[in-house]
C-alpha cells in the first residue's frame, strides 16, 4: 500500500509530502486509515531531533484516530473489523511473551513498538500500521474523534499512574501544570473522586482549572505559595517539562506521599535525601499506559464525559498547529484533521 505522509526531511525542517510503500501486512498487524492526529511535544522532539535519534525523513505522530483499513490473518476478528473506528497511540506493538507483557505491563516491554520513533512510519500520514492488533483500541461511540486522539497518549499517560500508584478517592491530590496533559489529569482525578488542586505558574488558568474539576488552585509563581501548602497532598502528578525546585514539591506531600513525574525536564532531578527519608516519601516516573490501562482509560472517559479540549487544524495548517504546540499556546491540545 502506498502511504501518503508528512515528513520533516531534516531536523527542525517543515513538514513536506512524503510517500512510502508499507509492504505486506503481517499476521498480527493492522493498517488504520487516519482521520485525526493529535500533536504531542514528543512529536516535536522527533521533528526537531531533540532526542538525538537523527532519523530522517521523520514522520512523527502517535495520537491517531481513524478506521481499520486492513487486518492480518491472525487478528481476532471479533475485536477488530474493517471499517471500525479505532485509535493507535504511543505504543503500537509489544512482544506478548516477555515477563512484562505476560504480567499485563505491555508498556514496559523491551521490544515494544514506539509509534513515534520509527523513523518514517509515524501517524502523520494517510495510514498508520500497528505491529500488533492488541494495541489498536476501539473508540467508544460517546467520544468524538478529535477529542479522542489526545487520549491515546496524553490521556493514558496521566490515567495509568492513578492505577499504578493506588490513588484513592479519599486522597488529596495536586496536578502540576494545566496544559495538554494537566487539563486531562485534573478531569480524571476529579471524576475519580479526589480533592484536586491545580498548580500553575500564574493565576491565568484558575478558571479553566476549576472548569475541569479542580477545587483548589496554587499560583506557584507567588512568593510562599508552595511552602504554605507543605504537607497537604497524598499524591502529586507533575505534567510539566519545567525544571522545578524538587525539594519544595516533595515538601507538598504528606508522609508516604508520592510525587509522579510524567513531564520531561531537560535537567537532572535533584533532591535532598532528607526530603524523602524522614517521612518515607516516594518519587517515581510515569509513562504511557499499558494496552489494558489504555482501554480502561477510554471506557472511564466515555462514562464520565471526560474530553480533551482541542483546537483543530486542516492539513494545510499543519505548520500553524505545530507552532501552537511549540510555543505552548494551544488550548489544550492541537489536532490535525486528515479527512
Amino acid at each position: 500500500m502506498l502511504v501518503h505522509a508528512y515528513a520533516a526531511l531534516e531536523a527542525g525542517g517543515p513538514l513536506q509530502p512524503y510517500e512510502y510503500e508499507s509492504g505486506p501486512l503481517g499476521a498480527n498487524e493492522v493498517d488504520v486509515r487516519v482521520t485525526h492526529g493529535g500533536i504531542c511535544h514528543t512529536d516535536l522532539g522527533v521533528i526537531d531531533d531533540e532526542f538525538g535519534l537523527g532519523r530522517f525523513p521523520a514522520v512523527a505522530g502517535h495520537e491517531a484516530v481513524g478506521v481499520v483499513h486492513a487486518v492480518g490473518d491472525a487478528v481476532e476478528k471479533s475485536v477488530l473489523r474493517v471499517g471500525q473506528r479505532v485509535g493507535v497511540g504511543a505504543i503500537s506493538g509489544s512482544c506478548f511473551h516477555c515477563e512484562w507483557c505476560l504480567s499485563g505491563q505491555t508498556n514496559l516491554c523491551p521490544a515494544r513498538d514506539d509509534t513515534v520513533v520509527r523513523g518514517d512510519r509515524g501517524a502523520f500520514a494517510s495510514h498508520v500500521r500497528a505491529s500488533d492488533w492488541r494495541h489498536v483500541h476501539p473508540i467508544p461511540d460517546a467520544i468524538p474523534s478529535a477529542q479522542a486522539a489526545p487520549l491515546l497518549c496524553a490521556g493514558t499517560t496521566v490515567f495509568s499512574p492513578l492505577l499504578v500508584n493506588g490513588v484513592l478517592p479519599t486522597h488529596r491530590v495536586a496536578v502540576v501544570g494545566v496544559g495538554g496533559l494537566g487539563h486531562l489529569a485534573v478531569q480524571f482525578l476529579a471524576k475519580w473522586g479526589c480533592e484536586v488542586t491545580a498548580i500553575s505558574r500564574t493565576d491565568d488558568k484558575r478558571a479553566d482549572a476549576e472548569r475541569f474539576g479542580a477545587t483548589g488552585f496554587l499560583a506557584s509563581g507567588e512568593e510562599g505559595a508552595i511552602g504554605a501548602a507543605a504537607g497537604t497532598f497524598d499524591f502529586v502528578l507533575s505534567t510539566v517539562s519545567a525544571n522545578l525546585p524538587w525539594d519544595d514539591y516533595v515538601g507538598l506531600l504528606r508522609p508516604q506521599g508520592k510525587l509522579c513525574v510524567v513531564g520531561v525536564p531537560d535537567r537532572p532531578i535533584t533532591l535532598s535525601p532528607m526530603s524523602l527519608l524522614p517521612s518515607a516519601k516516594q518519587v517515581m516516573g510515569g509513562i504511557v499506559g499499558s494496552a489494558a490501562h489504555t482501554r480502561q482509560m477510554l471506557d472511564f472517559a466515555a462514562r464520565h464525559d471526560i474530553r480533551a479540549e482541542v483546537e483543530t487544524f486542516g492539513v494545510a495548517d499543519f505548520e500553524k498547529a505545530l507552532g501552537r504546540v511549540r510555543e505552548g499556546s494551544a488550548r489544550y491540545r492541537a489536532v490535525v484533521e486528515f479527512g
